[in-house]
């Protein structure tokens, strides 16, 4: 899990938070950067193509290597490919090419996703799901690092010391660099087990099969939890909207304060990750000591709170000190919310449709944040970072409302003896 969270970290930055930060440099305005966030919800409509991946075999790769790791390997192989492109393609001539490489890339990771998810809940029991995600989080925080910092470290040597501002020659080398790290995620495939699968019920025809596929999994969700689902899915699709919405001007916002290529590389990809990485072994401890329920209330607060030191690093200015502080933070306040919710969304799948639920789950996390993060770059043109800062504090209020009746509603059901059927008892009665 920590190789295979290396691999599934990698590309998210390299098509929004890392690639915001190469198109400002390249002079593209922060209403554009905005817009092109977008191709992130490839990760929110995941669930629509996740029934095939849970099911349709793939010509030969399945045969050889199983149902979880032939998805992997093929999307995997999507994304060197797509990384790439991206490499090659120079935004400061023409947009077009490498917003559709990125979209491939996207999409592609969004595929990984749904195949990695299923083959890390079905590689264990639900009472080491946390422990499974905290192993996760720091194989998927160190990519971050290395697709955050490192990408911007090759291209600073590239471009060397005496060449400021854009190069493409620099990104280029960067994004081939990137591209090639997914051999991490490919040989780790190869060389793991395919994981024991809950049987498929057999069909009979292909009505049969599409029902199986596309109709039970959201049937089973439905039947389990009655209109307590419903709430769920509010509180799941609004978790993360305060980190979501402010970290597309994140980079943009860097450049204009003049951070620089090393310095963002340094203090948000290393001491930010760091921090992220103790956050995420914190939350995992912490939610299997206290619950689940009381962690995801702690990192809604924090999450929402850091926010708002970044309203105060915008007017404190260029200050590195002041940088190390905020995105520590954040980072360690992202940790402890990942790690929480990743368990809780574990735990509300049933193993038989595994890839297609948690793929459910996890698209409703990202589909209103990534949605509403394409205008960021109009709200900063309008009322300053500031107010854009303080806007994604306030984003995050109701989410509190919504985790503290989630987990009113989960205590009543423990109480009753109703349990998530894949759930250990004293992690969802606390």
């Amino acid at each position: 899990m920590l190789s295979l969270g290396f691999s599934a970290g990698l590309p998210l930055l390299l098509v929004l938070g890392t690639l915001s930060f190469r198109l400002r440099e390249a002079g593209i305005d922060r209403s554009t950067i905005g817009y092109l966030s977008w191709v992130g919800l490839a990760y929110g409509f995941k669930w629509a193509w996740a029934p095939l991946v849970d099911r349709m075999p793939l010509p030969w790769l399945t045969a050889s290597l199983g149902r979880r790791r032939s998805w992997l390997l093929l999307s995997q192989g999507v994304i060197m490919g797509g990384l790439m492109g991206m490499a090659w393609c120079d935004p400061s001539q023409t947009l077009g090419p490498i917003v559709w490489f990125a979209l491939a890339v996207a999409v592609a990771s969004a595929t990984q996703d749904i195949a990695l998810d299923a083959f890390r809940i079905e590689s264990a029991h639900a009472d080491q799901q946390a422990a499974l995600a905290a192993s996760y989080q720091t194989g998927y925080r160190l990519a971050m690092i290395w697709a955050g910092a490192g990408v911007l470290w090759v291209a600073a040597w590239v471009q060397g010391p005496q060449v400021a501002g854009y190069q493409h020659a620099a990104w280029k080398a960067a994004y081939m660099v990137m591209a090639l790290s997914m051999l991490t995620g490919m040989l780790t495939v190869l060389l793991s087990p395919e994981p024991v699968h809950a049987p498929l019920p057999p069909a009979r025809n292909v009505r049969e099969w599409l029902r199986g596929a596309l109709i039970e999994p959201f049937v089973d969700f439905v039947r389990r939890y009655g209109w307590h689902a419903v709430l769920m899915l509010l509180m799941i699709a609004t978790y993360r909207i305060s980190d979501v919405v402010m970290g597309i001007m994140a980079n943009p916002f860097y450049v204009d304060m003049g951070f620089t290529k090393e310095e963002v590389a340094t203090v948000t990809k290393v001491y930010g990750v760091i921090m992220t990485l103790a956050g995420a072994f914190v939350g995992g401890v912490l939610s299997m000591r206290f619950g689940v329920m009381r962690i995801l209330m702690l990192g809604a607060v924090l999450s929402a709170a850091s926010n708002v030191l970044f309203a105060w690093l915008s007017g404190v200015g260029h200050d590195v000190t002041a940088l190390v502080l905020v995105v520590s933070a954040d980072n360690l306040a992202s940790g402890i919310a990942s790690a929480a919710f990743i368990a809780y969304l574990s735990s509300l799948t049933n193993v038989t449709y595994s890839a297609t639920q948690y793929a459910l789950l996890s698209s409703m996390m990202l589909l209103l944040p990534k949605f509403i993060a394409g205008f960021s770059g109009d709200y900063v043109n309008a009322h300053g970072y500031a107010d854009f800062f303080m806007a994604t504090a306030w984003l995050g209020v109701p989410v509190l409302l919504l985790v503290a009746l989630v987990g009113r509603v989960a205590r009543k059901g423990a109480e009753k003896g109703i349990q998530p059927l894949n759930a250990p008892a004293s992690t969802q009665a606390d």
